[in-house]
């Protein structure tokens, strides 16, 4: 039977952890006064404050009697719970335990009452808030909706009247359906620029209609009163710049705007149409999903905590072999966080709005939305681990024994198989990587799935990293195997075909459209990878510059993807002439690109955060990412020019300031530590791990990995070939590692920031804004 300590920790929200009931503290203060009293009951002349008397017996007797006739008032009155209104600002109620009878460890059952009222008293208080919070925002989703419906059933009822047609009009046409599809803001939410005059007056008409209801749209007209007396109030359609065209749309109108120093006279049809009202629609739709999830999760927490109150009061009836728990616990039914009703209201009415207005009325369907079920986790840890390792492993020993770093023999492998076979190498221990950070942050319970913005129900587990990552060395293996068995029959060039083959064969599986092999995690990864690309013209969301991150540690496999398209899109596969991309200027030139692009495109993302939040913070993450591409272009000059002493100086002095830019980042910033006013030496206040020591040990591992460029400086490009491409393939590797473990530190200091926040429900920005304009 699984404890209730473990259960609970299991289950509690990572994020409230510290607004829930202090569970392991009371259970502590339990075992204090089961120490109490067997001490007294060994030492019952010290718990004595008198003498022995003749009248001892009596009292005994006396005592007996007593508590036969009075048993049932006497255990209804071992404590008394009050509870009073502080009114301090706004009222609250506080729980305060008073002992009305002795106890045999008198001081310590004072301090655990006292204990568990500072308990109840917080998840009240916690709880009281997050409904308000809650209910606010169920109030402004409900002002948000009837806009929409308003608005939506305004222009359809003109689009209606201007057909001629005046008889039982839906409220939403059906090119306004809220389908995914319909209603996907990834186009531009502006109004087309060959409106007619009669569109631009139908939208004059509507916004007229609005104002009537206290609407007034920016621009529209100027601030009033409607006719019944009450102030309008001015509001607009405010669509995030998440697109390219709505990102160049701002930019080009706040130049105007700095520029002409006359912002543009923007009418009521520049707010009104029909793009603009399917992103206000999906803005909302999500809006009310996070809601209902916010709601779920204050509902998991109330009753998380009275099963908590439960348990902690029976062990103490226990213990002390009294019966105080009823009392007590009569105390937390009253409580506002049991006895209120109005969360469980709020998900009825957010599921009643969602199926009506976003699922058709197809209760099955908002279901779907609002509760996503998860993937039921299985324990193959050891075994995907194993194998993968022990491919990693043969795939080394298969290369060296096959005659891959043969350069006199065996020049075709070095050329065109080495690179393909070391691309999906380095991806496939990428990928384990990945895996050991999911499996690392599911055991110590940080919410990767919020931070990152994925649907739980879709999200890739430890188990399928450790499964892909795996299937990819089988199969990078049993290509190897296969040429060399072709290869030894006397199939000389056909077969070099093959990794090019393998190579497509993956493109082809990760945009295949049906629905195998993970496609959901298939698709999100192009997705991310479209906005890496498209930097900085793409809103950039934490997964966009995590990965992007990880792209600065694979910048060997752009590489040998540059030698490997080179080699077949020359024929060199075939021809088995390797000078053309070798010495090629245009391939060398391009190493500079490949070289800075990850770098370039973190940067791009860091002006594009400074852009939208105006933190100066984004904008110094920014210069280390400019330093590490000038380190970069200054290591590749080297190498092609080995014996220039003025570029020798040149790489340590960019290498030593980009690394220590770096380190500064990754210890103070991303990963939260050197803090020196931290009660954990040179760390944080709050870690997450147990063990001190290993942080002390990852900084000096990152430390190290990051100086890995000295290779370049110490002479060891000089060495043959051969031992080259096996040094640059385990360089390459290091840094994959290093990645991996980075991943983990930095997930973790993202999750803290959220638990200090108590943020566990996102924040969806809403389409109609209130704004403060008088005209």
């Amino acid at each position: 039977m699984v404890k209730f300590s473990k259960e609970l920790e299991a289950q509690l929200i990572p994020e409230w952890k510290d607004a829930f009931v202090n569970y392991w503290q009371l259970k502590k203060q339990v075992k204090k006064i089961k120490l109490a009293r067997v001490h007294n009951k060994q030492n019952p002349d010290a718990a004595r404050d008198f003498g022995v008397s003749v009248f001892d017996p009596v009292r005994l007797v006396t005592k007996k009697i007593s508590d036969k006739l009075f048993n049932f008032d006497k255990k209804s009155e071992i404590i008394q719970v009050n509870s009073k209104i502080m009114e301090d600002g706004e009222e609250e109620e506080i729980f305060e335990t008073e002992l009305a009878q002795l106890f045999s460890a008198e001081d310590e059952v004072r301090v655990f009452f006292e204990g568990l009222d500072e308990e109840l008293n917080k998840v009240n208080q916690f709880y009281k808030t997050k409904e308000t919070e809650f209910t606010e925002r169920g109030e402004i989703l409900n002002k948000q909706l009837q806009i929409l419906l308003d608005l939506k059933q305004i222009l359809n009822d003109r689009r209606w009247k201007n057909s001629g047609s005046r008889h039982n009009v839906p409220s939403v046409p059906s090119s306004w359906s809220s389908s995914p599809r319909n209603s996907d803001c990834s186009s531009e939410c502006l109004a087309e620029s060959n409106t007619t005059p009669t569109e631009i007056t139908q939208r004059g008409e509507a916004i007229a209609a609005l104002e009537k209801n206290g609407v007034n749209f920016i621009n529209g007209a100027t601030r009033g009163k409607t006719k019944k007396g009450k102030p309008k109030v001015a509001m607009r359609i405010d669509i995030p710049n998440t697109t390219p065209t709505r990102t160049i749309t701002a930019v080009t109108s706040m130049l105007w705007e700095d520029l002409v120093n006359n912002p543009k006279k923007e009418g009521p049809g520049e707010f009104i149409n029909r793009k603009k009202i399917q992103c206000a629609e999906k803005m909302i739709r999500g809006a009310f999903v996070e809601l209902y999830r916010g709601l779920g999760l204050l509902r998991t927490y109330s009753s998380l905590n009275m099963v908590a109150f439960t348990k902690i009061l029976k062990k103490f009836d226990k213990v002390s072999n009294q019966q105080a728990s009823a009392s007590y616990l009569k105390a937390v039914k009253r409580s506002h966080f049991i006895s209120s009703d109005k969360v469980v209201k709020l998900m009825d009415e957010v599921e009643s709005i969602f199926t009506k207005h976003f699922a058709s009325n197809d209760k099955k369907k908002a279901m779907k939305f609002l509760r996503p079920q998860q993937n039921k986790d299985s324990h193959m840890l050891t075994f995907f681990v194993g194998c993968f390792v022990s491919l990693f492993s043969v795939y080394a020993i298969l290369a060296h024994l096959s005659g891959i770093f043969s350069p006199t023999t065996e020049r075709d492998y070095l050329e065109t198989v080495y690179p393909v076979f070391s691309v999906f190498a380095l991806l496939s221990l990428h990928l384990f990587m990945y895996g050991c950070n999911l499996f690392m942050w599911k055991n110590t319970r940080i919410n990767y799935n919020f931070i990152f913005e994925f649907q739980p129900s879709t999200a890739l587990k430890y188990r399928d990293a450790f499964l892909i990552c795996t299937t990819f060395m089988t199969a990078v293996v049993g290509a190897m195997v296969v040429h060399l068995i072709l290869r030894a029959n006397g199939f000389s060039s056909q077969v070099d075909a093959i990794p090019g083959i393998f190579l497509l064969f993956s493109i082809a599986l990760l945009i295949c459209p049906f629905d195998i092999f993970y496609r959901p995690t298939r698709y999100c990864f192009i997705r991310v990878i479209r906005n890496i690309v498209c930097s900085p013209l793409y809103k950039v969301l934490m997964v966009d510059f995590f990965m992007a991150d990880q792209l600065t540690s694979q910048i060997p496999l752009l590489r040998h993807m540059e030698s490997t398209a080179c080699y077949f899109l020359a024929g060199s596969f075939r021809t088995h002439h390797y000078e053309t991309c070798r010495t090629g200027r245009l391939f060398r030139e391009l190493l500079y690109v490949i070289s800075f692009l990850p770098y370039y495109w973190r940067a791009m993302q860091c002006a594009r955060r400074w852009f939208d939040e105006c933190d100066v913070n984004h904008l110094a993450n920014m210069g280390k990412y400019v330093s590490a591409m000038v380190a970069a272009g200054a290591r590749i000059t080297y190498s092609n020019n080995p014996g220039n002493h003025l570029w020798f100086y040149m790489v340590v002095i960019t290498s030593v300031v980009a690394t220590v830019y770096q380190l500064y980042w990754d210890f103070v910033m991303d990963w939260g530590l050197f803090n020196p006013k931290s009660k954990n030496l040179w760390l944080r206040d709050d870690l997450i791990l147990k063990n001190k020591s290993i942080y002390y040990a990852s900084i000096i591992l990152n430390a190290v990995l990051r100086v890995a460029w000295v290779e370049t400086v110490m002479g060891f490009q000089r060495i043959p070939d051969v031992e080259s491409r096996l040094l640059d393939f385990l360089l390459a590797s290091l840094e994959v590692i290093r990645r991996g473990h980075w991943n983990f530190y930095r997930i973790e200091n993202e999750h803290l920031n959220n638990v200090g926040k108590y943020r566990a429900v996102k924040a969806v920005p809403l389409p109609f804004r209130e704004t403060d304009s008088d005209g």
